[in-house]
């Protein structure tokens, strides 16, 4: 059974007041999208019933609870599940204040607990290991340095993969600091240490490639904008020599970057900014990893691992 005109016009209406209003990212908003998308789905089956917004404003405890269940029973995680709740409930907070409706029953329902993954670093060792090793297997000279310096943005500047991919080539020579756009178009100011520095030169130096401002700073094999895909997969043939788990992706070298400067004595609040975590509370995930003493400085906290050349 097809939920209502009125329950897809409500969606749609939800997913763009988010969009436009709140600067949620085209991929969160897709996984809005299928989150409620189901529990509407779900609801017009279970009342049997696709008229209009009505099943929406009388959905009770007991429905969530069969909703919920039905979710379990379908396979999805408790971690997934929660995520679902989550999105269901902030579409019911603005659908409420919209229709005049009491969504108490919704809003009341209590997530269900789950282990929290903690992130998942590389030893300083390893993540020094990981860059000479990308570099040492690739075929051609330029690819092997353009690689070893996407790993040395993702550790040495705390990156994440679109963003180190995402700069152009007018951001070069990259300086001391520099401004990078990440979810949601969130932006932050993040320094870049000298070996990040280094090896982007290094890189551009070696490309083949002619180089237009507006061009994507990494490119492939022919010249294209570089696939995220591909620096994973160098990543996976080095963790394969390294005797590294399969933890050891592009991610982890941001996250080690976080762990090694909290580690360092990094202010937890200033390591926050340099991620561009929204909330103080994803941050303090990496406190779970190693806790130590706090610092102010970021250039004496980093890591000292990278090195020039």
């Amino acid at each position: 059974m097809l939920i209502s005109p009125a329950c897809r016009d409500a969606l749609e209406g939800w997913l763009t007041h988010r969009k436009s209003l709140d600067g949620v990212a085209e991929n969160t908003i897709e996984a809005y999208r299928s989150d409620v998308l189901g529990f509407l789905n779900f609801i017009t089956v279970h009342f049997g019933d696709s008229t209009g917004l009505a099943p929406l404003a009388r959905v009770k405890p007991t429905d969530m609870r069969a909703w919920m269940a039905h979710e379990r029973k379908r396979g999805v995680a408790a971690r997934s599940l929660a995520r679902e709740l989550s999105s269901v409930k902030s579409f019911y907070r603005w659908l409420a204040e919209r229709e005049g409706f009491e969504p108490t029953a919704v809003l009341a329902t209590r997530s269900p607990k789950f282990q929290k993954k903690l992130p998942r670093p590389l030893a300083e060792d390893a993540a020094r290991a990981m860059i000479d090793t990308v570099e040492l297997q690739a075929s051609k000279d330029w690819v092997a340095v353009r690689d070893a310096a996407v790993l040395t943005l993702l550790y040495g500047c705390g990156l994440r993969i679109s963003e180190a991919l995402g700069l152009k080539f007018s951001d070069a020579p990259l300086p001391d600091v520099i401004r990078i756009t990440g979810k949601g178009g969130k932006e932050r100011i993040v320094p870049v240490i000298g070996p990040a520095r280094v090896a982007v030169d290094r890189y551009l130096a070696a490309q083949p490639f002619p180089m237009l401002p507006d061009d994507p700073l990494f490119r492939g094999a022919r010249g294209g904008a570089l696939s995220p895909r591909l620096i994973a997969k160098a990543m996976e043939n080095a963790r394969m020599q390294l005797g590294l788990p399969a933890t050891a992706t592009p991610h982890a070298m941001r996250h080690s970057f976080a762990t090694h400067l909290l580690e360092a004595g990094g202010d937890l609040r200033a390591i926050q900014e340099l991620l561009g975590h929204a909330s103080l509370s994803t941050t303090q995930a990496y406190t779970a990893v190693d806790t130590v003493r706090l610092m102010e400085v970021y250039n004496n906290a980093h890591p000292k691992g990278l090195k020039h050349g």
